[in-house]
């Protein structure tokens, strides 16, 4: 496997085996805004055992996979389904996270003024969330949709804009907003709840975490696999 060699990178081991995100999640390895750096870099910088890490992507790839092969599947298809899983779920998740946030804080501000911190943070990252998906939703995906249109119907494309300048922006905002999640995760000590934190405390923890696993997730699905593909089918039709 590909991964054995240590000049990989994460994110050419993701694109290959979605699946791998859990082993890297496991040991604590940015795999969606650190996909470009190396397999042996990362093992370093978390003072993880390469053997170790080796061994747990070989039993997750070595299991036939039906389900999660994104790399094979066409880009329009791509889309839909980060529209409706990550998309949607930020959209449903953002107003009831912040209510969560800002109820503990009211609360319990006193005694863990860390959440003063979290609460500021996330407000910011859900209001530019917003804004990032409708730049995808009505700037970036149809211009990618156009990308495969052209490649079916070998007619030009109709676009006037590169999708590569949108992607760029797009990736310089997943950047930002993985900053912003690792800096929450530190100041809740991995989104531990404290003695005295009640259910709702536990409530917006436990969604924070999950919310910061979606958007791992669908970025690194954004990063590794649909927009790399998206410039290098567009670079295709150019040329023909």
């Amino acid at each position: 496997m590909e991964a054995q060699n240590p000049n990989v990178t994460i994110g050419e081991i993701i694109a290959k085996d979605f699946r791998t995100s859990a082993v890297f999640t496991k040991y604590g390895i940015d795999f969606c805004c650190g996909g470009d750096k190396e397999l042996q870099a990362a093992c370093a910088e978390h003072s993880v055992d390469p053997a170790a890490l080796q061994k747990d992507i070989d039993e997750v790839t070595q299991t036939p996979n039906t389900e999660t092969d994104f790399k094979s599947w066409p880009l329009d298809e791509l889309i839909d389904y980060v529209e409706k899983t990550y998309h949607s779920y930020i959209k449903e998740k953002s107003p009831l996270l912040l209510q969560y946030l800002k109820k503990i804080y009211e609360v319990h501000g006193s005694n863990h003024p860390e959440l003063g911190e979290i609460y500021g943070l996330y407000s910011h990252s859900a209001n530019d969330l917003g804004q990032h998906l409708m730049k995808e939703e009505r700037v970036l995906f149809p211009l990618i949709r156009d990308i495969v249109k052209a490649k079916e119907t070998g007619q030009p494309l109709r676009a006037m804009m590169s999708v590569q300048n949108p992607v760029m922006g797009m990736m310089s905002e997943h950047v930002v907003e993985g900053d912003r999640f690792h800096q929450m995760s530190e100041l809740s000590s991995g989104y531990t709840v404290p003695a005295d934190g009640c259910n709702t405390y536990r409530a917006a923890y436990g969604l924070l975490c999950e919310f910061e696993q979606k958007l791992h997730e669908h970025i690194a699905i954004e990063n590794n696999i649909l927009f790399p593909r998206a410039v290098e089918e567009e670079k295709a039709l150019m040329g023909r």
